[in-house]
């Protein structure tokens, strides 16, 4: 009788060769031939040419300005036009600007998709891993706008970081104000407002006596001055009263820092190319004013120049959201083939995990966008608006909750975006009434079809038929 399995010293195991590059298989061709590999690091950064352009293909240069400058000559001297790099941190900013400087094309690697193609690497020889995926153009490269564009996300980049700092010091205030048993934040909306901080700088100027406090009391508080002066008998120490006084000089620097980057990002608005043809912008349509942490200008005219089309029209975007959403995509849109392509990068259209023909999940997929971020924050204020996407997002809440609903929501407002900026057609509501009309045709077309599928047919009460012939 045969053994069913082969004794130990015969099992063994039969040592797979790997094919060196030249045994590679002829469908692997060589796309990029000019291609080099970078290794970002923090103090240097490991450099791949293909062998015979230099005396070792692998060479190490430092992190300061010179030996960038000795990289970018090391590349023209070995014949590179192409350079791939992984965006690690912020290291990368420095090496692939010199590069785009001197003319080489550069592609920034996500490191996730660097990472999902199989292959062993290590510390040393990653930049040769990269060299050689490159040379075959297995990568992809990350999305990065025009250099302009660039600019104006810096801007509105470091103008969130001013706003978030601000914040902190705000919790600092009403931290003190709690130490001295001020229930100011108790009777007055925000202490930051108008009748907040009078009185806390009149604190801070030795006024301490509650009902003089309370004149300075806004005609719009909803408090009357009896509450606001209950609220203010307090405990005054000089401890607390000291860290009050910083936390407002502070929370006041902050906030000249954010006067003097609106400034910049209005001048460097204006650099951008007048896309408009000469058309007038159509007047705004309300006239609510911009909160403590809004634009200290008008942006609209410098967004319609350097657009063509007013996406402030879109309900839900004001002209801070749009000047985020565009420092993060720019205006031009060709580079996603579709509104597919776009939505799918921005995160906000339904996932599709697939399995054995079996949908799994249609769950979206999780992204740090922040132009997807800011989508959604101005999607949650549609609420209570009365227009088409107020309705759609009020009907999507009602079938999947909040969070679904402000998604499907910023998936509408980024295919609005999309085709206006990629088509230059022009946004026109038509309102939640058209909405609530078209959501009942295709809900009675529905209930239509699917009784005449069980061998039934619908007919509409005289009472429906009624209401709708009027």
């Amino acid at each position: 009788m045969t053994p069913r399995y082969k004794p130990r010293e015969t099992r063994r195991r039969r040592s797979k060769k790997k094919p060196s590059a030249a045994e590679l298989p002829a469908q692997l061709e060589q796309v990029n031939l000019n291609a080099a590999g970078v290794d970002v690091g923090a103090t240097e950064h490991w450099v791949a040419v293909p062998a015979g352009r230099g005396e070792q293909p692998v060479q190490k240069f430092g992190a300061f300005t010179e030996d960038l400058y000795q990289l970018a000559a090391h590349l023209e001297q070995c014949g590179i036009e192409t350079v791939a790099m992984e965006s690690t941190g912020v290291y990368w900013i420095p090496l692939f600007e010199i590069l785009e400087q001197h003319g080489f094309e550069v592609l920034l690697v996500d490191p996730h998709r660097l990472k999902s193609v199989p292959g062993r690497k290590s510390d040393v020889v990653d930049c040769q891993w990269i060299q050689q995926l490159h040379t075959f153009g297995l990568l992809s490269a990350a999305f990065r706008p025009e250099d302009e564009v660039c600019v104006l996300r810096s801007y509105l980049r470091q103008r969130a970081m001013l706003v978030s700092y601000a914040s902190y010091h705000i919790q600092h205030m009403q931290k003190a104000l709690t130490q001295m048993n001020l229930k100011l934040q108790h009777v007055v909306s925000d202490i930051t407002g108008a009748t907040g901080m009078r009185i806390i700088r009149a604190i801070l100027a030795d006024q301490w006596d509650p009902q003089e406090l309370a004149k300075l009391r806004d005609p719009r508080c909803h408090k009357s001055e009896e509450t606001i002066a209950k609220a203010l008998e307090g405990n005054w120490r000089d401890e607390h009263l000291f860290e009050l006084r910083q936390a407002v000089e502070l929370f006041d620097v902050y906030h000249q820092k954010l006067a003097q980057c609106d400034e910049r990002i209005e001048v460097h608005l204006k650099s951008f190319e007048d896309r408009s043809d000469g058309k007038t912008l159509a007047p705004k349509k309300s006239r609510s004013k911009p909160g403590r942490t809004g634009l200290r200008f008008d942006a609209r005219e410098s967004l319609w120049r350097m657009c063509g089309v007013d996406l402030t029209a879109i309900d839900g975007l004001d002209t801070h959201t749009v000047l985020k959403v565009l420092s993060e995509i720019g205006t031009e849109m060709s580079r996603w083939p579709s509104v597919k392509h776009f939505a799918s990068w921005l995160g906000v259209c339904p996932g599709s995990k697939i399995s054995g023909g079996k949908k799994l999940s249609s769950r979206s997929k999780p992204c740090a966008n922040r132009a997807a971020a800011a989508l959604r924050f101005a999607a949650s204020g549609l609420h209570h608006s009365k227009s088409y996407l107020g309705a759609f997002l009020r009907r999507k809440k009602a079938q999947l909750g909040a969070p679904k609903a402000i998604t499907a929501t910023a998936h509408k407002l980024a295919r609005l975006i999309y085709s206006m900026l990629r088509y230059g057609t022009a946004y026109v509501d038509r309102g939640q009434d058209y909405y609530e009309r078209t959501y009942r045709q295709r809900a009675l077309a529905n209930l239509r079809r699917n009784a005449k599928r069980l061998g039934f047919e619908l007919t509409p009460s005289a009472d429906a038929a009624a209401a709708a012939a009027s």
